[in-house]
C-alpha cells in the first residue's frame, strides 16, 4: 500500500502539476484538499480536474465561518494593516488552509502534506510554520524548491506533455488569489512599478471613474469590535462580507496598489481588492476614536504593527499572537455601536458615529458656554506639562548652547 501525502489544491496551474509530480517523484497516493474560503466558482470543476489529474480523492472543506469568526475578526479587532495598506486577506487564509491539511493528513493516515507555494514567496513559510505548529511530526513537501521546473512556461510544458489541463494560457495570465474577503494580483505588467494597473484587471471593484456618481450610504453596528448589523439588519460575518463587498465594489471602493515588503527579503507589486473589507476597517476606526481614550488608543496602535507583522509573517500560531488578542478584547469591550459610511467613486468617508460608550462629551467640547469646564485651569497644566522644555531652555541659555 503506498503512503499518502495529502495537497493543497487550487486547480491552478502549480497544483495541477504537483499531483502527477508527487505520483512521480514519490510514488504517493496523492489526496487533494481544497479550502473554500469564498472562491466562488473557482471551486466547481475542481473535483473532477483533480481526480483527472492523478488524486485518489479530493476534500472540499467550506471553512467560510471559520474564515470570518476566527482569523478575520481578530484581525479587524486588532486593527492590523501590513505597512499601512494590506489588509492581509492572503495571509490570514493560510494558515486555515495548513490547517485543514493538518487535519485530513491525520484522518487519512498520511505523513505528508505538500503545498504548491514557490521559494520566492511569503506562502510557503505561513503553510510550512503552521503545520511545524499543529503537527511536527508530518514531512513538508514544497516541490517549487526541488523541481527542475523554473517557470510558469515550464510548468505549462510540464503539463502539456502528461495531459493536464491548465486554467492559463502563455503571457496571458496574472497570478491571483481568491477569497471572501479579497482578490489578488500580481505579475505580468505590475512587476514594473511605473505600470498603471489596467482597469479590465479589476474582478470585484467597479473602477471608480466609472461608478455611480451618486453617493451610497451604509451603516455598520458593532458589538465588542465585531461587525453584527448592517442597514440595521442582522447578518453573520459572511453574509455581513459578502454583502459589503457588492456594494462597496460597486462603488469603486477597496483598491490598494502597493509594492510591499516581502518576509523573504525581497519587494513585489500587488494589487488587492478588498471592497467590503476596507469599509469595514474604516468604520471599526472610526468607532474606535469614538470610544476608545487616548493612552489605549495610541497603545493599541503599536500592538497592530506588531499584529499585522505576525499575520503577514505566517506566525499566526504564535503565543504573542494570542497574547495580543487578550490585550485587543479588553480594549474592545466598548467598541460597540453604529458608524455611517460614505462610499463615493472609491472613497470611504465617516458620515456619523454613536456608541452608548462614547467617550465624547459635548459639553466639554463645546466651542459655546458651558459650566463644565473652567479655562483658567490650564495654566497651571500648561506649566507644569512644560515645565521640561522650560528648564531645558534656562540650562542652554546659561551655558551658552542656545544664543
Amino acid at each position: 500500500m503506498s503512503k499518502k501525502v495529502v495537497l493543497a489544491y487550487s486547480g491552478g496551474l502549480d497544483t495541477s502539476v504537483i499531483i502527477p509530480w508527487l505520483r512521480e517523484t514519490y510514488g504517493y497516493e496523492v489526496i487533494a484538499m481544497a479550502a473554500d474560503l469564498g472562491q466562488g466558482e473557482e471551486l466547481e470543476p475542481l473535483k473532477e480536474k483533480a481526480i483527472k489529474t492523478g488524486a485518489s480523492k479530493i476534500y472540499i472543506e467550506d471553512v467560510k465561518r471559520e474564515f470570518v469568526e476566527e482569523f478575520v475578526w481578530p484581525t479587524l479587532k486588532a486593527h492590523a494593516v501590513y505597512e499601512g495598506k494590506y489588509l492581509l486577506g492572503t495571509s490570514f487564509a493560510r494558515p486555515l488552509i495548513a490547517k485543514k491539511l493538518v487535519e485530513i493528513a491525520r484522518q487519512e493516515g498520511a505523513e505528508a502534506v505538500a503545498h504548491g507555494a514557490t521559494g520566492k514567496g511569503n506562502d510557503q513559510v505561513r503553510f510550512e510554520l503552521t503545520v511545524k505548529a499543529l503537527a511536527p511530526d508530518l514531512k513538508i513537501i514544497a516541490p517549487w524548491r526541488e523541481w527542475d521546473i523554473r517557470s510558469r512556461e515550464d510548468a505549462l510544458a510540464y503539463a502539456e506533455a502528461r495531459g493536464v489541463p491548465v486554467p492559463v494560457k502563455k503571457g496571458h495570465a496574472y497570478s491571483m488569489d481568491r477569497n471572501l474577503w479579497h482578490l489578488s494580483h500580481e505579475g505580468e505588467d505590475l512587476e514594473d512599478p511605473w505600470n498603471e494597473p489596467k482597469d479590465s484587471i479589476l474582478m470585484m471593484i467597479t473602477p471608480p471613474e466609472k461608478a455611480p456618481d451618486r453617493p451610497t450610504y451604509v451603516e455598520v453596528e458593532f458589538e465588542r469590535g465585531i461587525p453584527v448589523k448592517l442597514n440595521g439588519e442582522s447578518m453573520d460575518g459572511v453574509t455581513m462580507i459578502q454583502t459589503l463587498n457588492q456594494i462597496a465594489g460597486e462603488n469603486g471602493v477597496g483598491i490598494v496598489d502597493m509594492v510591499e515588503n516581502r518576509l523573504v527579503g525581497m519587494k513585489s507589486r500587488g494589487v488587492y481588492e478588498t471592497p467590503g473589507g476596507t469599509v469595514l476597517y474604516c468604520a471599526h476606526r472610526e468607532l474606535e476614536l469614538l470610544c476608545l481614550d487616548r493612552d489605549t488608543l495610541h497603545y493599541k496602535d503599536l500592538i497592530a504593527q506588531r499584529y499585522a507583522e505576525l499575520v503577514y509573517y505566517g506566525v499566526w500560531y504564535h503565543p504573542l499572537r494570542e497574547a495580543l488578542d487578550a490585550f485587543v478584547d479588553v480594549t474592545q469591550r466598548t467598541v460597540t455601536g453604529t458608524v455611517r459610511m460614505k462610499l463615493y467613486k472609491g472613497s470611504c468617508t465617516p458620515a456619523g458615529a454613536r456608541s452608548p460608550y462614547s467617550l465624547y462629551n459635548e459639553e466639554l467640547s463645546t466651542f459655546g458656554r458651558d459650566e463644565v469646564y473652567n479655562q483658567k485651569d490650564a495654566e497651571g497644566f500648561i506649566n507644569l506639562f512644560g515645565l521640561p522644555v522650560k528648564v531645558r531652555a534656562i540650562m542652554e541659555k546659561k551655558t551658552g548652547l542656545r544664543d
